[in-house]
């Protein structure tokens, strides 16, 4: 009666939580690109397939597939069940060009 409540420690977290919604983000951006990459390749060969329309669709696959493997290897890391490293810059670096260049090839190739 009259005493000193307890000072609220740290709240117990659930820690697979986090890498499951990483996880997820991950496969969302995935299929993102993917669908990019298709309508890409579609659009780049409707009609008559062109030099440009055929490089345009080589360079969009071998986008999508950099992200791949860097999204393929992270939701690899976060489903081992341990608490998962930080991402490396260079996979980060690796995920945002194909990302950034797969939208404006997509873009391009649309236009």
């Amino acid at each position: 009666m009259g005493g000193v409540s307890p000072a609220p420690g740290p709240v117990d977290r659930d820690p697979g939580l986090q890498p499951e919604r990483t996880r997820l983000a991950w496969r969302r951006t995935t299929l993102s690109a993917t669908v990019a990459a298709v309508l890409a390749v579609k659009t780049a060969l409707h009609g008559r397939a062109s030099t440009a329309g055929a490089v345009g669709c080589a360079v969009c696959c071998a986008l999508w597939l950099g992200f791949l493997w860097v999204a393929h290897r992270r939701i690899r890391t976060l489903a081992s069940g341990a608490r998962p490293p930080a991402l490396v810059p260079r996979q980060a670096t690796t995920a945002v060009l194909c990302t950034v260049a797969l939208a404006v090839c997509a873009a391009v190739l649309v236009a």
